[in-house]
Order: C-alpha cells, then structure tokens, then sequence
C-alpha cells in the first residue's frame, strides 16, 4: 500500500509512523481503517514539512503551471483557495493566476457555532481576522459569503490522496460535511471539487469512510490525476 514511503522515508521520521508502516507492510489487517487513516496522516505530514523553501515554492509554481493551463480552471469564474499551512502546497500562484485572469476567487470562513463551511470573497488587499481556530479568514460581512454550490471550482487542501479521488484531511471533516449534497443530490451542477498536493502525498489506497467525498481532480507538480 505504502511501498514509496517505506522505500523512501522522510527525514526524522517519527516512531509512530515506522510503525504504522511497517504493520501496513506486513500485515494490514491488525488496524482498523480509523488508526490507518491517523498514522497515515501523520506519515504524511512529516513528509510534506521536511520539504526545503525553496522546493515548496518550486512546486507551488510547477502546480500553477499544470493548473492555470486547464481548460477547466479557465472557464471557471468563481473558484474557492486556501492559504497554506502545515507544508501544505502553496496556493497562492494560482491564487494570482485567477485574480489576472478576472476571476473572483474565494475563502473559506466558518460561521459561528458552525461546523460548515461558506465562502469569502479575497482580494489582494482584503482585511482579515483569525477564526476560533487561528486560521486567517476574509473579514467581510456573512451577507457576502457564498455557499459551496455557488462556486465553480474548489481547490482544497489534503494530507493524502489516492488515484480513486479519496482525499485524506487532517481530521476536522469540515469539508465532508460542507460538500455532503455532493453524494446525494442529483444536481445537474455542481462545483469541481480539486485537491492540490505534492506528488509524494499520494498513495496506493486511500483507507476511507462512508461520508467521505471523492475529488475530481487532484493536482500537483508533476501531474493532474483526473479520478477514476
């Protein structure tokens, strides 16, 4: 399942995940998917934030490159980012690439005493403030927040991602539970939902869960992964 991470480690690697690799190696079966899904993450992590300036930046710019070229991102007029944290890949050379291309490009904000996610406008000189959780969000009134169904694309976060389209978080499920009308609802549209990540953050086979919604796309330095 982890053959790459196993033959290549990432620098200090810590116990926990040798462990975990080395039980996925040899016998799977002795953890349920909830303590796979824990110790990949943090696999994952370690390996992501071992990454130099100067690579994570080479890969924000090579993502940019495969991204901003897609047909898809250049018809779309409404795409959701984030800002990077924790080694995530960088998004804001697309971020850029959007706002030369006149595209409203938005954030996500969490509504008090809410676990959903909405959508802020964000723009070059945009005022910000800190949510319950340290996180820089747009400080613009709820009335200019948009709901996930009025966006066109979604570039998203993740710790780890398979060629099926399953996306590893880092736990929250706040975007689970945002994007649920994905899985049941027969909508003739829907927003295109895109993970941007490192190309080592991808795996064999993603362990995943019932409620968990799969991505169209994952991008990343070398490649789209178009899901199957």
């Amino acid at each position: 399942m982890l053959r790459h991470l196993w033959l290549h480690p990432p620098k200090h690697q810590p116990r926990n995940a040798r462990l975990f690799l080395y039980l996925v190696m040899t016998n799977p079966a002795r953890l349920n998917p909830q303590r796979q899904r824990q110790l990949l993450r943090s696999t994952l992590r370690q390996q992501r934030k071992a990454l130099d300036f100067d690579t994570q930046d080479t890969h924000a710019q090579q993502l940019d490159r495969q991204l901003s070229n897609s047909r898809l991102f250049k018809h779309s007029k409404r795409i959701a980012a984030y800002l990077a944290a924790d080694g995530e890949i960088d998004a804001l050379y697309i971020i850029q690439s959007a706002w030369r291309a006149n595209k409203k490009v938005y954030l996500p904000v969490l509504a008090p005493f809410s676990s959903r996610l909405y959508f802020a406008p964000y723009s070059v000189n945009c005022k910000m403030k800190f949510n319950r959780f340290q996180i820089a969000e747009p400080d613009v009134h709820p009335k200019c927040w948009l709901k996930p169904q009025q966006l066109n694309l979604i570039l998203m976060p993740l710790v780890g991602f398979d060629r099926a389209g399953n996306r590893l978080g880092m736990g929250g499920g706040f975007y689970d539970r945002s994007l649920s009308f994905i899985r049941f609802r027969n909508m003739a549209y829907k927003p295109y939902l895109i993970g941007l990540a490192h190309e080592l953050q991808q795996v064999e086979n993603l362990p995943h869960q019932s409620h968990d919604v799969p991505l169209h796309m994952i991008a990343t330095e070398q490649r789209l992964h178009i899901c199957k």
